[in-house]
């Protein structure tokens, strides 16, 4: 459930407090402000679903705080982050320089360390895999190239605190590269399947050389288990994301 906005809520409140002449609170909020925004978070977590055949599960409640002029000094936001337990900062500067979604790691945080890490620990909870992982975002870069919408960043950025409170998770300072790699093993993978095992000329252009590759040469490895050696070779005459195979022979080298 997505509260957008509890500002404008928690706006709306004040006002039907002074029409009914109630006790105005901080800023002019009614005084139970803070129970009536516990009211709506109190009823998230694991719920008893409708029906006679006692199926569980569990309700998330992301409430979106818009406070005037980013202060969240005022009494909403204070109010809010009182009650809950994981914080989101989102950063005007990095939606201008179009990173999505905009939020600020040094500004947010989360007081739900220590359960995950029991659950972790106790096997409840199974993250992805970085090839999982990198494997998703792959596909998802091939959407978002279908579509003509240009990915500026993919993953964290690599941060000393990050790596050292890191729990579990698919997390690699180089997760972009990695995926890029791997939509070239993919898109290679038909033509060069097709041929007899053997050692070939992978042409490319100069910025592709390094997906050809692949991160610490993964790709270049994976074709040798499978039988191929493969030598990437840059070619001026393609653009990006064109490629040629060839056989290795004198007249190519």
């Amino acid at each position: 459930v997505i509260a957008d906005s509890s500002s404008r809520w928690a706006e709306a409140l004040r006002e039907m407090s002074g029409r009914l002449e109630e006790m105005p609170g901080e800023e002019g909020y009614p005084a139970y402000l803070t129970s009536r925004l516990a009211q709506f978070y109190e009823r998230a977590g694991k719920v008893i679903c409708l029906g006679s055949d006692g199926r569980e599960g569990t309700l998330s409640a992301i409430g979106a705080v818009s406070p005037q002029g980013g202060d969240i000094s005022e009494p909403v936001s204070q109010a809010t982050l009182r009650i809950v337990k994981v914080f989101w900062g989102l950063d005007s500067s990095l939606a201008y320089r179009r990173h999505f979604p905009a939020i600020n790691w040094l500004k947010s945080y989360s007081l739900y360390l220590d359960s995950m890490a029991k659950w972790y620990e106790n096997g409840e909870y199974v993250p992805q895999s970085l090839e999982e992982a990198a494997d998703l975002c792959a596909e998802l870069l091939d959407i978002f190239d279908l579509y003509g919408i240009n990915v500026i960043r993919l993953g964290l950025h690599a941060e000393r605190s990050l790596e050292e409170s890191l729990v579990a998770g698919p997390y690699h300072p180089a997760l972009r590269e990695i995926a890029e790699s791997l939509r070239f093993r993919k898109k290679i993978a038909p033509m060069l399947t097709r041929l007899p095992k053997g050692r070939y000329i992978l042409s490319a252009s100069k910025s592709d050389i390094s997906k050809c590759t692949g991160q610490k040469r993964s790709n270049i490895e994976y074709w040798q288990s499978l039988g191929y050696d493969i030598r990437v070779k840059e070619d001026s005459a393609l653009s990006p994301g064109d490629f040629c195979v060839n056989p290795e022979s004198p007249l190519f080298k």
